[in-house]
C-alpha cells in the first residue's frame, strides 16, 4: 500500500499503532462492502456503506486501486481488484500442494536421506514453500521455509521457464539480466536457451551448483488437475552424494503428489 496522510510520524506514544490499526480496518471494511456487490460501486455508496466521510473513503481507495486490490471504472466506480486473485489462487494453491505432498515427500526423504523441497513459481523467482529433512541424517542442504531464489538458478525454477513461450523466456532475461551467483550460474541468454531445451527433452530440471558451490539438485514437475504445472519437487544434495536413481524415485514422488491434486496423466496412444 502506499503512504497515506493518515501515517505520519505521531505526536503521542502509541498513536502509531493505533492509528494504523484504524486505517486497516476501513481498508477491511471498503473490501468487504465491495465483495458483497455484484457490480461496480460508487464511492457515495461506499461511504454509506462504511460510515466513513467521503474524503476518507477516496483517500483508501486510492492506496487500494495503487496496489491493485481495487480498480477504479471509467465512469468513477469502484470493484475488486484482480490482485486478490492472484493472491487467493496462489493461497489456494499453497495449501492444496502442501497438503497433498506432506506425506509422500516424507517417504522420499527416508529413502534417500536427503532434503526435499516443495516450490511455487511467484513471478520472477521461486518460493520454497515446505520441505521435508531429519536433523539425525547429518549433514544436509537445507533451504528455508519462504526463501526466495531467481528462477534461471534452480532446478524448480527451469521447469517453469522451460514451460514459457521463447518470448517469455525473453522478457525474463531481459528485467532478470541473469545475474549469476557462482562460476557455474547461467549468465547468457544462449546458454539459457540450450538448457531449457534439454529440460524440456529430458523432462527434469537440474541444478549443478548454479546458486551454490558445493551443492545440486534435481527436480521433476507437479501438475494441477487441470493439467497446469503448479509446482515444482526438489532434491537438494552436497554434490559428491547425488546418486542418478533419486532421479526416478523423485519423478515417481512428483507424480503421485500430482495425482493427489488431481491429475490425470496422458495414456499413450497404442500404435
Amino acid at each position: 500500500m502506499t503512504n497515506s496522510k493518515v501515517l505520519k510520524v505521531p505526536k503521542v506514544p502509541g498513536e502509531a499503532s493505533k492509528t494504523a490499526i484504524q486505517v486497516m480496518d476501513r481498508m477491511m471494511n471498503l473490501l468487504d462492502a465491495l465483495a458483497i456487490q455484484e457490480e461496480s460501486c460508487t464511492l457515495k455508496s461506499l461511504a454509506e456503506q462504511t460510515s466513513l466521510h467521503p474524503s476518507t473513503a477516496h483517500r483508501i481507495l486510492n492506496d487500494l486501486v495503487a496496489c491493485r486490490l481495487v480498480e477504479r471504472g471509467e465512469s468513477g466506480t469502484y470493484r475488486l481488484g484482480l490482485k486478490l486473485l492472484e493472491l487467493g489462487n496462489l493461497v489456494k494453491a499453497r495449501l492444496s500442494v502442501r497438503e497433498a505432498a506432506q506425506a509422500p515427500m516424507r517417504a522420499l526423504h527416508k529413502l534417500t536421506g536427503e532434503t526435499i523441497n516443495l516450490s511455487l513459481r511467484q513471478g520472477d523467482e521461486i518460493v520454497y514453500i515446505d520441505r521435508a529433512y531429519s536433523e539425525r541424517s547429518g549433514m544436509q542442504v537445507v533451504r528455508a521455509i519462504g526463501g526466495r531464489a531467481p528462477l534461471h538458478l534452480t532446478s524448480v525454477g527451469k521447469l517453469f521457464l522451460a514451460s514459457d513461450d521463447p518470448s517469455q523466456v525473453r522478457a525474463y532475461v531481459t528485467r532478470t539480466g541473469l545475474s549469476g551467483h557462482t562460476r557455474n550460474s547461467i549468465t547468457e541468454m544462449a546458454k539459457l536457451e540450450a538448457e531449457l531445451d534439454k529440460v524440456r527433452r529430458l523432462g527434469h530440471g537440474t541444478d549443478s551448483e548454479e546458486l551454490e558451490l558445493g551443492v545440486s539438485c534435481i527436480a521433476a514437475e507437479i501438475f494441477d488437475d487441470s493439467g497446469k504445472l503448479t509446482a515444482g519437487l526438489s532434491l537438494s544434495s552436497p554434490t559428491d552424494r547425488i546418486q542418478t536413481e533419486w532421479l526416478k524415485l523423485l519423478q515417481d514422488t512428483a507424480l503421485q503428489i500430482s495425482k493427489g491434486l488431481g491429475y490425470k496423466p496422458k495414456v499413450p496412444e497404442s500404435t
